[in-house]
């Protein structure tokens, strides 16, 4: 095998950012400009497209020759701009990903970031020039008169900007080769790659959308913002109701309260508190109605349609590095609004008819309406039924699995009733009585904060964020909440405190231990300087922790600290870590691999993912193939690494997407 390493720079109208990879690329405007590449690692050669050089013959035919193992970083925009370049898509299993080893090892997803990272000296790491010269040849330009009014410059605007740029498209070769060569000791498995070639499929089959209705919804949005707007410098007076600063003087001065700051939570706990009345109160449910919505996800799918009517490239693979988790693109699938409006073909069919007076006398809030049918943007495709399958409760189901916290295992094997099980085991109170019309049912109430919020070690904050106090549990019984479920599910708390000692340990001595089916190792490089805390998952699958080390918390216990990639910051520093969020990281990366197991056999059955999230598949067939049983059949197949892991899905089929 030859393997042939690649980078491009292209020219597109359309903005990248908003617009994403495949309308960038479907652009009628869209041209490859230069083409760097090396063969098995030797010096880099560049073709310059863009001045009339053509690609060599035998290159040519390498791209399409499966003995050419083709690496590029951030491959996925390589594949799709030389698919469009050679007028066919390029053999998805041919290409290799470098963005993915780095993700997959725990660095991030930025080449100059990874470069750093890693520890490439400053010449294999990427020119801080790049993004200017992007910014002069690869978008258009703003005509002036010092540039004589022309919208895009081209290599004789500035041959020696354009030679410095070929030798940045040379460097991005170079640094890619870099990286995959310190990282050949740490491979990205087989069925990860494969995991990865189908998710470029999946992108770049896309979904339908609705653009009637997307449209309708921006108009009727617009008009009801505005009508806001003006009601609000009514009531006020002010120049701008919607600066924060302005609107919060107002209210202090009109009311006498002072108002800490204009959140979400905080208009509606002053709301609900009927301490202001009058026009303070009609602005705050101004406030609160204009915070219901923002036409930003519609902005989203109107900008990254494609001429066909399909959005492409809503999915990230391993976006989410610490599990591997896809991450959401574009219009961000993973927080879309949920739908508890009924009757949502009569809503869709006013906003289409842009009917903004009947919503409003169907369902109240027009703002609010608009924003649970974000999601019924996205419909199945002429003669074609979307079936929806989701894993039920699968995190609850993997860390029992894992834990061999029997007795919820037996309640997933059976009845499926988790909740109820879990405050009968809390309380005490026979399960039989947990049910509607029964004193007992407000039970059940506690049990679901408590499943949903306490299986990573988490506390009283953990059930304030689920939302107990929103449930009406009282804040002096949560740390009761918190005892009971901790002695009922005592295998589960012992997991927390094995797998962090079991880290302790393997930091401290460079070691193995298992615990619970997991291998946790201090893997090695010391050539590259490479050192990583592996966990080996049940499914072969790694978890990466870079340069592990051992502090002391303020319990004075050993902390464990690793380096990646603050999320608040977006930087690559030390972070610390525990047993509950080791715990956490393994159960979602076991979910995970649940879900990339359960894609690759739908896809292989003719069942083809439009997207998906978190743990739930959205298939896009024909009417006659739109069965839910045989889907959730092939869904909950036991795993050949996990055969006594009880897996269950639900779904349903129909023409737009929604969340029952």
């Amino acid at each position: 095998m030859k393997h042939l390493s690649i980078d491009i720079e292209t020219f597109s109208s359309e903005p990248i950012a908003k617009t994403g990879l495949y309308k960038y690329v479907q652009s009628s405007d869209f041209e490859v400009l230069l083409f760097a590449y090396s063969v098995d690692g030797a010096p880099v050669e560049i073709i310059d497209l863009a001045q009339g050089e053509e690609l060599p013959a035998w290159l040519g035919k390498a791209l399409l020759a499966p003995e050419y193992v083709k690496h590029a970083y951030n491959a996925a925009f390589e594949w799709y701009c030389l698919s469009k370049f050679c007028g066919r898509m390029l053999p998805v299993e041919q290409w290799r990903d470098t963005m993915l080893h780095g993700l997959y090892c725990g660095f991030t997803a930025g080449l100059d970031a990874t470069g750093k990272a890693l520890g490439l000296p400053a010449d294999k790491q990427k020119m801080s020039v790049g993004k200017a010269l992007i910014r002069y040849f690869c978008v258009p330009c703003n005509p002036t008169k010092a540039n004589g009014g022309r919208t895009r410059n081209y290599p004789k605007h500035d041959p020696a900007k354009w030679n410095l740029f070929k030798e940045y498209c040379r460097q991005d070769v170079a640094t890619e080769m870099e990286i995959e060569k310190r990282l050949s000791s740490f491979p990205v498995p087989e069925d990860v790659e494969k995991q990865w070639q189908t998710d470029l499929i999946i992108n770049a089959r896309g979904v339908a959308v609705d653009m009637e209705m997307v449209r309708g919804a921006l108009e009727i949005d617009g008009t009801s913002r505005a009508a806001l707007m003006e009601e609000a410098v009514a009531i006020t007076g002010l120049q701008n109701p919607n600066s924060i600063a302005q609107l919060a003087k107002w209210v202090e001065e009109t009311t006498g309260e002072a108002l800490p700051d204009l959140r979400k939570d905080t208009v509606e706990q002053m709301l609900k508190s009927q301490v202001v009345e009058g026009s303070a109160k009609r602005m705050l449910e101004i406030r609160q109605e204009l915070g219901k919505t923002s036409t930003k996800k519609y902005d989203a799918i109107e900008a990254a349609v494609c001429r066909d009517g399909r959005v492409r490239g809503l999915l990230q693979f391993y976006g989410a590095n610490r599990t591997g988790r896809w991450a959401g693109r574009l219009v961000q699938v993973q927080n879309l609004p949920r739908t508890y409006i009924g009757e949502l073909p009569l809503a869709r069919n006013a906003v289409k008819k842009r009917e903004a007076d009947k919503l409003k006398v169907l369902y109240g809030s027009v703002p609010d309406t608009l924003s649970q049918l974000i999601r019924t943007s996205f419909i199945a495709d002429k003669g074609h039924k979307l079936v929806d399958a989701d894993f039920s409760s699968i995190e609850a189901r993997v860390i029992a699995w894992l834990a061999q916290e029997h007795w919820v295992l037996d309640v997933f094997k059976t009845h499926g009733k988790i909740y109820e099980a879990t405050a009968s085991q809390m309380f005490g109170v026979p399960m039989e009585k947990i049910k509607k019309g029964n004193p007992e049912y407000a039970l059940r109430q506690r049990g679901k904060v408590a499943t949903l919020a306490l299986g990573y070690q988490g506390g009283v904050g953990a059930l304030v964020a689920m939302g107990a106090l929103n449930m009406g549990i009282p804040e002096e019984d949560l740390q009761d909440i918190v005892y009971r479920w901790r002695d009922a599910n005592k295998r589960i708390v012992e997991l927390w405190y094995k797998l962090e000692n079991a880290a302790v340990s393997v930091i401290q001595t460079g070691g193995q231990a298992g615990v619970n089916g997991l291998l946790l190792s201090r893997e090695f490089d010391l050539k590259n300087d490479l050192d990583f805390l592996t966990i080996t998952l049940p499914s072969k699958r790694k978890l990466y922790y870079a340069h592990p080390s051992l502090g002391v918390n303020q319990w004075d216990r050993p902390s464990i600290a690793y380096r990646g990639v603050n999320q608040t910051t977006k930087r690559w520093e030390e972070l610390e870590t525990y047993g509950g969020k080791l715990v956490e990281n393994v159960v979602q990366a076991i979910a995970r691999d649940c879900l990339a197991q359960a894609i690759e056999k739908l896809e292989a059955a003719g069942f083809p993912i439009v997207f998906h999230v978190h743990d739930e598949v959205v298939i896009d067939c024909e009417e006659w193939k739109a069965n839910l049983d045989e889907v959730v059949r092939i869904m909950t197949e036991p795993i050949p690494w996990a055969k006594d892991l009880p897996l269950n899905a639900d779904g349903w089929v129909g023409d737009f997407f929604r969340k029952d």
